[in-house]
């Protein structure tokens, strides 16, 4: 990355990523959101049960779909291959999707490399809630209509929220989960995850998939000065609950294991050893 052709704001991203991994604040978002509004119940019909949610729905995946191939078209982020679709395809029925987060991207890009495979069914997002509450624009109109699944501070909300995951997962829908939790942009290497992700496969009894997206640098630049990235997709052999261990021990299981994978791609991808703070 060539750090003087930056833009001002992305340097300051980039100092702040550096800034927080050493110091461990791995699941710190390093960008400047909007401030986070409560997602209070009647605000979220996480199943898309009313008529006119299911209308923007769809209305909005078109836009979507539409927008981020516009995208793809004009080399912002380009998709160079996908490997090991056959993890995925071995997966019949709900099953959670992990993956690295470093873009606004990144989730289309999973979905474009499953979409074909759905037969039907949709991939889910699990995102968090100021991203549902309080971003403005296109992207806020995708945030709160592409089949997401917003987190809440509000107990209630919570509640609505770990229902729906159960619903969609024990129906053979694929939701995709962020266990990093906060997006560091463009960082290649994987971070600590957190337990959420692999406590609602545990729960409802679904294998989680874990994907991951490495990166290379293309020759086109970007608005942001930034060389825009190739991304090879890479979907790893499904974890499933082992017998024999309890739900705490099969949660731990789940997430060491997803860690476990993700480390050896990324050490065998860029040829290095996984260190933080260097």
């Amino acid at each position: 990355m060539d750090y003087e052709r930056l833009r001002e704001d992305r340097k300051a991203v980039v100092d702040k990523i550096k800034e927080y991994e050493k110091k461990g604040y791995f699941d710190i978002d390093v960008e400047n959101d909007p401030e986070t509004v409560v997602l209070l119940p009647d605000k979220v019909d996480y199943l898309d049960k009313k008529p006119f949610a299911k209308l923007k729905n769809k209305i909005a995946n078109r836009v979507a779909i539409n927008y981020f191939e516009k995208e793809i078209k004009k080399k912002n982020f380009i998709i160079k291959d996908i490997i090991g679709i056959e993890n995925f395809l071995s997966v019949k029925g709900g099953a959670i999707i992990t993956c690295n987060h470093f873009s606004v991207y990144d989730n289309y890009a999973i979905f474009r490399a499953i979409r074909k495979h759905l037969n039907g069914h949709n991939l889910y997002k699990v995102i968090r809630e100021g991203n549902y509450t309080s971003m403005t624009g296109l992207y806020g109109f995708f945030f709160r209509h592409c089949n997401t699944l917003p987190l809440s501070s509000d107990i209630r909300t919570m509640k609505k929220f770990l229902y729906a995951i159960d619903y969609l997962l024990k129906s053979g829908e694929k939701v995709l989960i962020y266990p990093e939790q906060a997006m560091w942009w463009n960082y290649r290497k994987p971070r600590p995850l957190k337990s959420g992700a692999f406590k609602f496969a545990v729960k409802s009894n679904v294998p989680v998939i874990p994907a991951f997206i490495t990166l290379n640098e293309s020759d086109k630049i970007n608005d942001d000065g930034s060389n825009a990235l190739e991304y090879t997709i890479h979907f790893l052999p499904p974890i499933y609950k082992k017998e024999g261990l309890s739900d705490k021990e099969n949660i731990e299981y789940f997430k060491d294991t997803n860690f476990a994978l993700w480390k050896e791609l990324y050490e065998k991808t860029y040829n290095e050893k996984l260190s933080y703070g260097e």
